[in-house]
């Protein structure tokens, strides 16, 4: 299998965001931002996370020598330890990988392994959190990198999604209609800080996932009026609309104006309110693309990510979270072209695995997510071979008075089990 670094390394065979995608992830770690590729042009907030430098022997360490030593140091541990892994992560990460999912399936993995004294959540800051969360205290959950954060995920804080809060309850007051619905009600992308998932808790509200986005709409229209839903405007939009919400009834929200840049009857007549982030990477994929993969491939079956933008759904014959999308591509019976609009390693690894179907991803410009990108082979095995010595390395934990709140949102979100 070609591996993204790879790809990256190979001089004039593949094109990519930024030469520096190819550097190791130490070299700009200590610098603020998200790192170079997809999401370098977000501006990251102030006081995030960072990373400090690794130790030496981790960074000249050939890639064989790291993957031995993590072979081994897990070996030692057992069941001590668990490694998670997100579909996003570069491949030499996923091999080490327990379990391998997207944010729903880890979410619950964590709680499959309570003897475990230590978690190695190969995924975002956010994901570290929510398995803090949801484990027990006395399990230390430890994210390699620091610094690998998620820029959806930044686009909501706390102090601009209470102040959206306030204006939406002095303009539809707190009283329930005739059916017991809230005016508003709050659903969160599981894409955000454990800030925000304890928020939505504490008002009633749930957190989804790309797999059951719709199933939660569903519960949240049951007991709201109206949905607040942050921080990806495109899942929200393309989940609502499939659910036969109209455009019109769903207006965006636009932290950085009054009442989101809405006047008080957009505001009354909505169903959604969408909040304005998205996912650096899923924004990338276009219509165009779409028509060439049409025009080149015909008959080609295009699958995408719901984060991407509206237009870009529309024009796909599926569109489904990277577990759907790795489910469509496993269950093809016959030789298939698979034209998929969702991040590069996991296309890569799909394209690996089965090798009877032509597999590419509608962007040609290799973009990985750049911050999952940070989890390094040399970050993995420091973090764990310190954790043999006794020494608790990147232990991601989340105050129990934010902790209590999220953990109800998010056990409401592990009942709402995906629709089919």
């Amino acid at each position: 299998m070609t591996s993204i670094d790879t790809l990256l390394t190979r001089d004039g065979e593949a094109e990519s965001c930024t030469p520096e995608l190819a550097m190791p992830t130490w070299t700009f770690d200590p610098a603020p931002g998200y790192g170079p590729g997809a999401s370098m042009g977000d501006v990251i907030p102030v006081g995030s996370p960072r990373q400090g430098q690794l130790p030496e022997e981790y960074r000249s360490a050939s890639a064989e020598e790291l993957d031995q030593r993590i072979r081994a140091v897990k070996q030692r541990l057992g069941d001590r330890a668990v490694v998670l892994g997100h579909y996003y992560q570069r491949d030499e990460i996923v091999e080490h990988a327990d379990f391998i999912g997207d944010s729903y399936q880890l979410a619950n993995a964590a709680l499959t392994k309570p003897d475990a004294e230590a978690i190695f959540f190969c995924g975002v800051h956010f994901m570290a959190e929510t398995a803090d969360i949801l484990t027990r205290d006395d399990q230390a959950v430890i994210l390699p990198n620091l610094a690998a954060g998620c820029s959806m995920a930044d686009m909501a804080d706390i102090d601009s999604v209470t102040e959206c809060w306030e204006q939406l309850e002095e303009l539809y007051g707190t009283e329930t209609d005739e059916r017991g619905r809230m005016p508003i009600l709050p659903v969160t992308y599981m894409n955000c800080s454990a800030a925000l998932k304890g928020f939505v808790g504490e008002r009633g509200g749930i957190v989804c996932t790309s797999s059951n986005a719709s199933t939660v709409l569903e519960w949240a229209f049951e007991r709201g009026q109206r949905v607040l839903f942050f921080p990806d405007q495109h899942l929200g939009r393309n989940t609502a609309k499939r659910m036969g919400v109209p455009l019109e009834r769903m207006p965006m929200w636009n932290p950085r104006l009054p009442l989101g840049g809405n006047s008080p009857k957009e505001l009354l007549d909505a169903q959604v309110l969408l909040w304005h982030g998205f996912c650096s990477v899923h924004r990338r994929f276009t219509v165009e693309q779409i028509e060439k993969a049409r025009a080149e491939y015909p008959g080609v079956r295009v699958l995408v990510h719901p984060e991407c933008p509206m237009p870009v759904v529309d024009a796909a014959d599926e569109i489904g979270s990277t577990d759907f999308i790795r489910r469509a591509v496993a269950s093809a019976t016959e030789p298939t072209t698979f034209a998929i609009g969702t991040e590069i390693n996991l296309v890569n690894r799909l394209a690996a695995e089965f090798p009877q179907h032509r597999i590419f991803c509608l962007d040609p410009v290799i973009c990985p997510c750049s911050t999952m990108y940070r989890i390094h082979p040399g970050y993995l095995a420091w973090v764990m071979e310190a954790f043999e010595r006794g020494e608790v390395l990147n232990r991601i934990t989340v105050e129990e008075s934010v902790a209590e709140p999220a953990r109800l949102a998010l056990e409401r979100m592990l009942a709402a089990l995906p629709q089919g």
